[in-house]
């Protein structure tokens, strides 16, 4: 695991770079062996999950306490050197001034960037209203200029995942606002139609687009979504989700049939112990 300073600097600095052109996969692992595999694999930057991160700790999405996600996003970002994005949820915080301190709080773990959402965690209204929505985005923005660490910003509208009607007027409004805002990158989870993510890329630019992938699509690639002219692609909790539905399969042969046939999916002790053998 990497714990210098001095790294942070230069993370950032990548990382910004790969925004500037072209497409990049920004995977996601929920704890440090699974982000290792990935630098191994030749990824050039990682994104933590929330999601898979509570999963790991027997918690729903959302669940898990400020402090504990900030020493987790802390530990993916000494695991490799490699550029990692936080997600940092809506911030932790509806007020603004307190979205501001819990990002400079973030931007002390050594991420080289951190996205703030903009959903509220209330069915009633799972939005902020508009104009805060602007205006946590902005705090944010003045909480990264302060530290003197210019930390890739990206601003996430939920629309899509909250059920919001006519998700991609409001998505294109937002985004929009939130890159006059300070965002540095735009994100709206769970666009899946390559006409509506063309139009949230042209709505957004020169400001980078990410979309997310997390499930199969005949529609999406790398290829597909480099041509659309996104430049950043996550799969959130997919991977996570992905590995527990392996062990979920074997587990329940085991519990249920009393049988082990499900193991023979599994990669082999010598191969992962070998890996991780290589930084000890």
């Amino acid at each position: 695991m990497n714990n210098d300073e001095s790294i942070q600097p230069s993370a950032v600095a990548r990382f910004r770079a790969l925004h500037e052109s072209g497409c990049f996969v920004l995977p996601n692992p929920w704890d440090v062996g699974t982000a290792i595999y990935l630098q191994h694999l030749g990824f050039k930057a990682l994104a933590t999950t929330s999601a898979g991160f509570a999963f790991s700790r027997g918690l729903s999405d959302g669940k898990v306490a400020r402090d504990d996600m900030l020493g987790h996003i802390r530990e993916i970002a000494a695991a490799a050197p490699l550029p990692v994005n936080a997600d940092f949820l809506n911030g932790f915080a509806a007020e603004p001034a307190d979205v501001a301190a819990n990002v400079k709080l973030c931007v002390a773990t050594g991420v080289a960037g951190l996205s703030i959402e903009d959903s509220t965690g209330d069915e009633a209204t799972p939005l902020y209203e508009e104009q805060l929505a602007i205006e946590r985005v902005q705090a944010a923005r003045a909480a990264i200029d302060d530290s003197k660490i210019p930390v890739v910003l990206t601003g996430r509208c939920e629309a899509w995942l909250v059920g919001i009607p006519d998700p991609l007027k409001i998505a294109r409004q937002r985004l929009s606002a939130y890159a006059e805002a300070g965002a540095d990158c735009l994100y709206a989870p769970g666009v899946r139609e390559p006409d509506e993510i063309g139009e949230l890329v042209k709505a957004v630019a020169p400001k980078p687009l990410n979309v997310l992938v997390s499930r199969p699509s005949e529609k999406l690639s790398v290829a597909r979504l480099t041509d659309l002219g996104v430049r950043r692609i996550s799969v959130g909790s997919a991977l996570a989700c992905v590995a527990w539905g392996a062990f979920i399969r074997a587990a329940r042969e085991i519990a249920e049939n009393g049988t082990f046939d499900s193991l023979s999916g599994a990669v082999p002790y010598a191969e992962i112990n070998g890996l991780f053998g290589k930084g000890n």
